[in-house]
């Protein structure tokens, strides 16, 4: 009993301590810095040794100008536990008092401090750097690294550099720390990263690494330095120039194409379908692999059928049914198989062979992954030919079989689809507000769109017969009737003029246009948007879609520039908001083109 007691009274301190915290952090937090300090010195007496607590008495000092307070704590803390960081703390508070030499002669002090006892550099150099006296931190880590050799601040000295402006210097450390301790190489590489991307102008910082890179692989025949120069073309996505440096590597280190095969995916993520059939077609002539050579002509095969007119259909379909007789019909060749399965039901509108194909490869040997794969495509194919409930089967199989899979989101996204297209509007939105908070970016933002599509249409217009009149026009695409997509969209303008469906239907038939190459139309329906819906919420697409148009197809730079300009500058939350900032700055001379 005693002891049931002793845990009690330990438990019942411990949350009590734990929401004394609290209380002194919301009052920091919210500018009471008197009741803060008071709370943080109750902190402080239960727990002395605690720094944490002490800082933000003496930071409470500080806010409330208490100088002499704040100097009479921090020298006492000084004189019993003799660390230079508390020098540091005496400086700033000199230099909050526009004392600048008694400052300076205090952080000269805690640097001497680090002379004498290396290990001092730990927390000297963190507090120099968060009270942003970098040329002091600086110092502190060289100095820790000219005593005692064994130390190494090399990637610490590199941020500085960077945050000091000193380009070259930064590059050429971090680089160099990359090549003599390869292990931290991500690291290193995720925080270039970040300068090339940063938010202020990167010209300077871009040009430097790729001559310092060049300049490397030039000098040093090691592939280290291609594979990093391969990374950075990555970065700036010019997957040709990455290419040059994977197939240099390859020649001399051909054990392995994986590199290759990563940039194929890259290429193909980014729509750079010109450099992904390249380095696709340098697959296979350098491998034996079955399972290269399968995904490799399946990637292939798609990128011919994305961009294929349907002249060109016929030479598809004998050069699918070439591969499949080449590969064999088993589980190794399934992609093949699928896609095979969706051109005949979608492209050549044959969806009884389709269906075929994919129900003899469910008889194979598959994995669940697999059997998820071909149960999506013949969702997908049921679905095409308008039986809902059936498609609604399989996309429900697939959430059972495999929960919370990326790929179970994506069935439950086709599922609310199906319903959508229906009609269902209530169930399908339901999902959609389930799959907003999808892991995966893409399904999270298609759920947000057609969650804000039927929300917004159903507050306007609670007979939602517009709404039903849009929802056939998308199944229209879905289906890849184009032509009838227009018609269809077009009506609904005519019918619903000046109506909540507008804006949406015109950015859908924009896209439509878009798809089909007539780029003068899509641009018209984008106009409209602009300039008659300016305050609702597709205007950012309208403004991010045009300039595309502009920058890519028409290669009309001064168009496209003022309308990424204001995507930037009038709508910061915008998912398009990034892309357009990074062409903006290409456009604008930030990125060597």
């Amino acid at each position: 009993m005693k002891n049931i007691f002793i845990y009690i009274v330990l438990l019942w301190s411990t949350f009590s301590f734990a929401q004394n915290e609290q209380l002194a952090q919301y009052y920091y937090d919210k500018g009471d810095f008197d009741k803060a300090k008071i709370s943080y010195e109750e902190l402080l007496k239960s727990a002395p040794s605690n720094t944490q607590y002490f800082l933000r008495v003496v930071d409470c000092y500080q806010q409330l100008q208490q100088f002499a307070n704040a100097e009479k704590a921090i020298q006492d803390r000084y004189n019993r536990y003799k660390q230079g960081v508390f020098l540091v703390e005496l400086g700033y508070n000199f230099q909050l008092q526009k004392n600048d030499s008694k400052a300076k002669n205090y952080y000269e002090q805690a640097i001497e401090k680090i002379k004498v006892n290396p290990n001092d550099v730990y927390g000297v150099a963190n507090s120099f750097e968060k009270k942003v006296l970098l040329e002091y931190a600086l110092k502190a880590y060289q100095t820790a690294m000219q005593i005692q050799p064994n130390f190494n601040f090399n990637f610490q000295i590199g941020m500085l550099y960077g945050q000091l402006g000193k380009t070259d210097q930064m590059i050429d450390l971090l680089l160099t720390e990359s090549f003599t301790n390869p292990q931290n190489t991500n690291l290193i590489q995720t925080q270039l990263s970040r300068f090339m991307n940063g938010e202020t102008d990167n010209t300077t910082f871009k040009d430097a690494m790729r001559k310092a890179l060049i300049l490397k692989t030039q000098k040093d025949q090691d592939v280290f330095w291609n594979h990093y120069l391969s990374w950075f073309y990555v970065q700036q996505k010019e997957f040709g120039k990455a290419f040059i440096q994977e197939k240099a590597i390859y020649k001399r280190e051909p054990e392995s194409l994986m590199s290759i095969v990563n940039l194929s995916q890259f290429a193909m993520n980014e729509d750079d379908d010109e450099t992904a059939v390249e380095i696709l077609n340098f697959i296979l002539q350098n491998t034996k692999d079955l399972d290269l050579l399968i995904q490799s002509n399946a990637y292939l095969m798609q990128i011919k059928i994305d961009n294929a007119q349907e002249k060109d259909y016929p030479a598809i379909n004998q050069e699918l049914q070439q591969l499949l007789a080449t590969y064999e019909v088993n589980p190794f060749s399934l992609s093949l198989q699928l896609i095979q399965a969706h051109f005949l039901a979608f492209n050549l509108k044959k969806t009884e062979e389709g269906k075929a194909v994919v129900k003899k490869a469910l008889e194979l040997n598959l994995n669940e992954y697999q059997k998820a794969d071909a149960k999506m495509e013949l969702a997908d194919i049921l679905l095409l030919e308008e039986k809902y409930n059936q498609a609604l089967i399989y996309y429900s199989q697939i959430q059972l079989d495999l929960k919370n899979d990326v790929m179970a989101h994506e069935a439950s996204l086709k599922a609310a689809k199906t319903s959508y297209y229906k009609g269902d509007f209530e169930w399908a939105n339901k999902q959609f507000k389930e799959l907003k908070a999808a892991n995966t970016q893409l399904i999270a933002n298609d759920a947000l769109e057609y969650f804000l599509l039927i929300n917004d249409n159903t507050a306007a217009d609670s007979t939602q017969v517009a709404l039903k009149q849009f929802a056939k026009g998308d199944f229209l695409i879905y289906q890849n009737k184009k032509q009838e997509a227009i018609t269809q969209f077009q009506n609904i303008l005519k019918t619903f003029k000046g109506q909540e469906i507008e804006a949406v239907t015109l950015l859908r038939l924009g896209k439509v246009y878009e798809s089909q190459k007539d780029f003068a139309s899509a641009l018209s329906q984008y106009q409209q948007i602009i300039d008659n819906h300016s305050d609702e919420i597709y205007v950012d697409e309208a403004l991010f879609f045009s300039a595309e148009i502009y920058n890519d197809e028409l290669k009309d730079t001064e168009k496209a520039k003022p309308l990424y300009e204001k995507v930037i500058f009038n709508h910061q939350d915008s998912i398009y908001f990034v892309d357009a900032r990074k062409k903006y700055r290409e456009l604008r001379g930030d990125k060597n083109l």
